[in-house]
């Protein structure tokens, strides 16, 4: 690999199968405002190999977001950002908007939430898969027009042929989310970022663009990070979770660690809270109550501390630590961590009575 300092990176070969692609380490940001600091992201650190899944969920607010915008180097020229992100080797805090040219779309590519966002009202979807071909690759119009069909049919969009001429407008949620993934995919990046790609869905359309997305990791071999605010959605599609709070990683492990053996309450109301087909007809929810704080100016101690059952003096003063927790790959920032081995989300968390009783009276 060769790199010139403002250009980026310069004949990167495709990544070897388990290589690292991406290195987070200690990534902080943080806005100016009037009233202060707001800390997005604090002292953030995770790896993702190539071929591997990485789900980061966390609520609104938690710092989803804006730490894969600090990878990608779109976050405003008035964000603070200090830490490490190296993509194959590479540091990328600091490259510049030269240097990121020639990854984003290329060697990394981002899908973002709302597919009218990333897609040209004016040209045909076609038209737009072959841009992004042409945009890093010498190839001619029509051979870029050949790939844009191909790549509809791997995400799964019926008579591509036809379909590469519609426009976004033409086309359904899931379809435009489907055709943004085709775009991601288009030049075998190493690295896709997907950043809440089935919010707004409905289920049936969910699951469309989730095997659209293993599509592409399949087509590609791309390492994925895949940020969302429902554990539903990567359960079967990461290999790893990271769980954000307030701006940092509270828990990390593998994809069977954190669902049934959490170390953190908030992970354990993350997953109270979520329906599930394995669980008895009449249990309860076990929702979390409360919001999450502001990241304005925080206050000392664990931030999830006014929400947490298991609050004592010390998570008022002393903000716990990521240490390892039920395994060697498997980290946990609580300081009650041992006391939740077995724990299960009504152990924690009171459910909801009044649904309940709602059910009783029928």
């Amino acid at each position: 690999m060769t790199t010139d300092a403002n250009a980026g990176t310069v004949g990167l070969e495709k990544a070897a199968p388990g290589e690292e692609i991406l290195t987070v380490e200690n990534l902080t940001v943080s806005f100016p405002s009037d009233d202060g600091l707001v800390e997005a992201v604090r002292s953030v650190s995770y790896s993702v190999r190539s071929g591997e899944a990485l789900g980061i969920v966390g609520e609104s607010g938690s710092g989803k977001s804006v730490s894969s915008l600090a990878v990608m180097g779109l976050l405003p020229n008035t964000a603070r950002i200090s830490g490490s992100v190296r993509f194959r080797g590479q540091e990328l805090i600091g490259l510049g908007e030269r240097g990121y040219a020639s990854l984003r779309g290329n060697k990394i590519a981002m899908i973002f939430q709302d597919p009218l966002t990333s897609l040209n009202p004016v040209y045909s979807v076609g038209y737009q898969i072959a841009e992004a071909v042409r945009a890093h690759n010498d190839v001619s119009k029509d051979a870029a027009i050949d790939r844009a069909i191909e790549l509809l049919g791997v995400v799964g969009i019926p008579f591509p042929e036809q379909r590469v001429k519609a426009y976004p407008h033409e086309l359904s949620g899931g379809m435009r989310q489907r055709i943004v993934i085709a775009i991601a995919m288009a030049n075998n990046p190493d690295l896709i970022i997907a950043d809440e790609p089935t919010t707004a869905l409905d289920v049936t359309v969910q699951a469309q663009v989730l095997e659209a997305l293993e599509a592409a990791r399949a087509e590609t071999g791309a390492a994925l990070v895949m940020i969302t605010h429902d554990l539903g959605v990567i359960a079967g599609h990461a290999e790893r979770i990271g769980v954000m709070y307030a701006g940092k990683l509270v828990e990390t492990g593998t994809t069977e660690d954190v669902f049934y053996r959490p170390r953190m309450p908030y992970t354990l109301g993350l997953l109270g809270s979520l329906p599930r087909l394995d669980q008895e007809q009449r249990q309860r929810l076990t929702p979390i109550k409360g919001s999450p704080p502001s990241l304005l100016n925080l206050p000392p101690g664990c931030p999830f501390t006014p929400r947490c059952p298991m609050a004592e003096d010390v998570c008022e003063h002393e903000e716990p630590e990521l240490l390892p927790a039920s395994g060697s790959n498997h980290f946990s920032a609580c300081h009650f961590r041992d006391r939740l081995q077995a724990a299960e989300p009504a152990d924690i968390f009171a459910a909801d009575t009044e649904v309940g009783e709602q059910e009783a009276t029928r």
